[in-house]
Parts: structure tokens; C-alpha cells; sequence
């Protein structure tokens, strides 16, 4: 099962045709106090990174009356931060980022009672694809290079990610399953401690986000050999994705923001309002552009029908990994 950017557009359906991306209904709410920015990740990494980046844009910007307060909670595949949200104790001002585990984590953990069904949708800020990083001294420079070299070692290959179900090992596994080769894979708290630690040798390639990458790749530190999208992306123009070595498979995680469960539809609109204002900013767009984001416009219905086919994508995948 692929999940790719087009089929994400396809889910999109008519809201890529409205004139704003989130709704923007009136609305007399505001926050009256300080609004907990809870993170499904660690620091450090993608999602941590768009979070704070959202929260400087709205400060700087003046667009809310009370600060985003960025909170991580990455423990546990981003549980801690499900049970989090599940169990807010003020639900309009308790908001989530999420990435791909917001599916994989419940259906992984059954245990937590999580039915994501039941948080709020507020905002899709972008989507981002999956690159292969390898260090620079390793003397790879090709995939194939890399695949002889995985076969060589022979399950003693060590990459790290940022734990078994999330998004980068279920491309890993894709890779071991595709192309016969077996990897030992270390877990992290946050794909930001991944990208620092391929950087210093503590572990031989990783399959990261390139904003995780991006500044040890700027340095020179980190070669990207492939990526996992579905055209070869701009910022790496040189890179061949895998659907060019016959493969066809892509896989892209979500950027996405949402609301605790039982928020009040007034909170929401807010929320969607403030998160279209900042969408809109040059800041945020041009972070796209360095960061290497597409563009996946929904309303909050169709995000909600995003998510079902997500679950459904997502049970494929980690029932093909044995999950």
C-alpha cells in the first residue's frame, strides 16, 4: 500500500477547490489563557521543529491572544502524548502536532482507548517525504552501493529511527522486505537525536525527514542516496526516488494539527482560523519551500475522511511488517 501524495490530493477532493484552506467561520471565542502546543515527538525533530516554527510566526505575527506554549510529549510512539489530549482537563486549550503515529500508535497500543475519531480537526499544514541519509565518510554514494553493503554486514547494518510502528521504521521494514536485506534498528526519542547521531557515527544510515537532515547535510556531514517520494524533490534534484529503481512506492508523513477531544466547536473555529492565518504568512510558506513541505489543503470533514483511509493505509502497511 502506498501513501502517496496524489492519493492524499484525490482525499482532498473538493476542498482543494475552496478559496481558503481551513475554515474561517466567525467566531467569538478566544483563548483566555495560555494555549498548551502539545508535540508528538521529542525535541529536535520534524514535528517539533514545525511547532516551534508556528509558534514564533504567531508571536511575531501577533495573531492569537494568548502564546502557543510548545509542550513535548514524544514518550511511548507519541502515546503520552494521545493520553495527553485524551485527557485534557480544558479541551479548548489543549492542541495537538501530529504526524503519521496519530494513526499507528492506537492501532499499535489498543490498550490506551485512543479513537482519533473523536479529536478535533483543526489544520493540515503540509506533508513530507522519507529520504535515505548515510554518512559521508561511510564511501556511499549510490543505493546500490548501499544495498551491497547491508547485504555484506548481514543483520549487523545499524539504523536508527524513531521506534518500531513509526513512520521511519515502517519504510525501513518496506526496504528489508522489498530488497531482502536484514538491518538492526535502534530506537530514538526524536528523529532530531537520529539526525545527530548518524552525524557522529553512532549509527550508519537512517531514513529521515530531510528537515531533520537538512543542516548536517548543508555541513556536509550526511549523503541523501534516495528518496521516498513520488517525483524527485526539489530541494535534492539529484536524488533518485525509489519508483525510479522500479519500485512503486512512496510514503509521506503528515504535518498536521488537532484538537483534544471535546473541544467546543467555537474553540475549533478559532483554531482553524488562526492555523489559515498562519498558513498564509510568507514565513510559512517559504518554510515549505526551504523545508522541502507539499501543500495538502482539507477542511475539517475531509480531514476527518483523511484520517479513516489513513487508518486503513496504515493497517496494510503494518500488517506487511508483521505488526
Amino acid at each position: 500500500m502506498k501513501i502517496t501524495r496524489r492519493v492524499m490530493m484525490g482525499m482532498a477532493g473538493a476542498a482543494l477547490a475552496a478559496s481558503t484552506i481551513f475554515t474561517t467561520a466567525a467566531h467569538a471565542w478566544e483563548p483566555t489563557k495560555p494555549i498548551d502546543f502539545v508535540i508528538m515527538a521529542g525535541a529536535g525533530g520534524g514535528a517539533d521543529q514545525i511547532a516551534r516554527f508556528v509558534q514564533s510566526v504567531a508571536e511575531k505575527e501577533k495573531l492569537t491572544v494568548r502564546p502557543l506554549v510548545p509542550n513535548n510529549k514524544g514518550g511511548g510512539s507519541g502515546a503520552e502524548a494521545l493520553i495527553a489530549l485524551n485527557g485534557a482537563s480544558d479541551p479548548d486549550h489543549t492542541i495537538l502536532v501530529t504526524l503519521n503515529s496519530f494513526f499507528t500508535t492506537p492501532m499499535r497500543q489498543q490498550n490506551l482507548g485512543i479513537d482519533i475519531q473523536t479529536f478535533t480537526p483543526v489544520a493540515m499544514m503540509g506533508v513530507d517525504p522519507f529520504v535515505l541519509w548515510v554518512h559521508k565518510d561511510s564511501g556511499i554514494t549510490t543505493f546500490e552501493a548501499w544495498l551491497e553493503k547491508v547485504k555484506a554486514e548481514d543483520g549487523n547494518y545499524i539504523m536508527g529511527g524513531t521506534g518500531k510502528g513509526q513512520e521511519d521504521s515502517i519504510v525501513i521494514a518496506w526496504m528489508e522486505k522489498n530488497y531482502g536485506v536484514k538491518i538492526k534498528y535502534i530506537p530514538y526519542k526524536g528523529g532530531g537525536a537520529v539526525a545527530k547521531d548518524l552525524a557522529g557515527q553512532q549509527i550508519m544510515a537512517s531514513v529521515n525527514n530531510p528537515a531533520e537532515a537538512k543542516g548536517f547535510f548543508e555541513n556536509g556531514d550526511v549523503v541523501p542516496l534516495i528518496s521516498f517520494s513520488d517525483e524527485r524533490m526539489e530541494n535534492l534534484p539529484d536524488v533518485r526516488t525509489v519508483k525510479e529503481l522500479g519500485k512503486d512506492f512512496s510514503y509521506y508523513n503528515q504535518r498536521a494539527v488537532v484538537g483534544a477531544p471535546g473541544m467546543s466547536d467555537e474553540a475549533a473555529a478559532y483554531y482553524q482560523g488562526l492555523f489559515q492565518k498562519i498558513y498564509d504568512t510568507p514565513e510559512w510558506q517559504g518554510y515549505m519551500k526551504s523545508e522541502s513541505l507539499s501543500a495538502l489543503p482539507m477542511d475539517p470533514d475531509t480531514q476527518r475522511e483523511y484520517w479513516k483511509t489513513q487508518v486503513t493505509n496504515h493497517e496494510e502497511l503494518l500488517k506487511a511488517m508483521g505488526e
